[in-house]
């Protein structure tokens, strides 16, 4: 599905990604783990294509992507949802969530599919997503990226900061997202055996370099928390 190959990329004079290589599988999820200032935001800004890498190449499909844009990667069916419970703090949850449905064919039963998935935006559909808890916001980000119906879903650190109760709610929405195929799903995350379970793959990326991999049902979750201090 999608396949960084020798990927460096940065900021200005800065290298942060130094040769990274991975591959998120056909509907199933490879999750990126790593301290603070690893790299792994900058790997989803580069996948997302808001970040074009200094020399390397990301396929989607056996395509190469590298060189497109934001738009052009939703329109082969992206999604991005950054850090920070990103939302229009102005508009209501409805009208945020109708921002990314109006004009899409099935809209409408996609903001209803959404709202399946995250039952709790029911009776918040007239308040002001800004005054929505970190919670409610994150839950709001994800069923906008849903309603694209995407086939590759980018996640960065979705259970950052929130609420344990709605930490739950939030990784067992992504666990049945995983389980239910038609979708891939790269996730940056903190919470190690969240990670573990969600994916069939990991890779630990310490100093934007990929130290270790291997395969997420199987591993064990104190292997990977001693990769994570070396």
């Amino acid at each position: 599905m999608l396949r960084f190959e020798d990927v460096h990329a940065g900021y200005g004079r800065s290298t942060v990604l130094h040769g990274v290589a991975l591959t998120v599988p056909v509907d199933g999820v490879a999750a990126v783990l790593g301290h603070n200032g690893a790299g792994k935001s900058t790997l989803l800004r580069a996948a997302a294509g808001l970040l074009r890498p200094k020399s390397g190449r990301i396929l989607l499909d056996g395509v190469d992507i590298t060189r497109l844009a934001p738009h052009e990667r939703v329109a082969r069916g992206m999604a991005y949802v950054p850090q920070g419970q990103q939302c229009f703090p102005h508009l209501t949850t409805l009208e945020n969530l109708r921002l990314v449905a109006d004009g899409r064919t099935g809209g409408r039963a996609a903001i209803a599919e959404a709202l399946e998935l995250f039952p709790a935006l029911t009776e918040l559909l007239g308040r002001r997503a800004g005054l929505l808890s970190g919670g409610q916001r994150q839950q709001l980000a994800l069923a906008r990226a849903l309603i694209t119906r995407p086939r590759l879903l980018l996640l960065d650190e979705p259970t950052e900061g929130i609420q344990p109760s709605v930490v739950a709610e939030i990784e067992q929405t992504i666990l049945a997202l995983a389980a239910r195929g038609g979708m891939s799903v790269l996730l940056v995350e903190q919470h190690v055996g969240f990670a573990l379970r969600a994916a069939q793959s990991y890779h630990v990326l310490e100093a934007g370099r990929v130290t270790s991999t291997g395969d997420g049902g199987a591993a064990s979750e104190a292997l990977v928390r001693q990769a994570l201090t070396v």
